[in-house]
């Protein structure tokens, strides 16, 4: 069976939760991404920063994005998927939680990160169809 760490993509870059949202928007500039998991001081999850994030919890509010940190906007807990789940339970994790990516973590260490593309990639049509009905609405 197909799982998490069979379809990831490896070797995330975290954003810290010191850093600026300046600095984490230049960091998904860089590398050409929408969204960042947010990785605390011992290095675990504290959760995921998106570019809508920057500009509705940051920019639209008129808030300094030089100075309010990734870790400001971190909130509870991500929702994650372990590296040895199969490809059914990302597919459940995503529909039920809405969400496009998924953090993958291997005890308390972040592996990968899973996208509705790694999974379109991985899996027949079907499902991946129905995840975005799912996500989508």
């Amino acid at each position: 069976m197909t799982s998490a760490r069979d379809i990831m993509t490896p070797d995330v870059t975290c954003v810290g939760v010191s850093e600026t949202v300046l600095e984490a928007a230049r960091k998904m500039a860089d590398l050409g991404v929408g969204s960042l998991p947010i990785c605390g001081n011992d290095q675990r999850l504290k959760g995921m920063l998106t570019d809508r994030d920057i500009v509705v919890k940051v920019l639209a509010e008129g808030r300094d994005p030089a100075t309010v940190t990734a870790g400001e906007l971190a909130q509870g807990e991500a929702v994650t998927i372990g590296a040895d789940d199969t490809a059914s339970e990302i597919l459940q994790t995503m529909a039920d939680h809405q969400v496009r990516r998924l953090p993958v973590i291997d005890g308390h260490t972040l592996v990968g990160i899973v996208a509705v593309a790694d999974i379109a990639r991985a899996l027949p049509d079907r499902p991946v169809g129905d995840l975005i009905d799912a996500i989508s609405a």
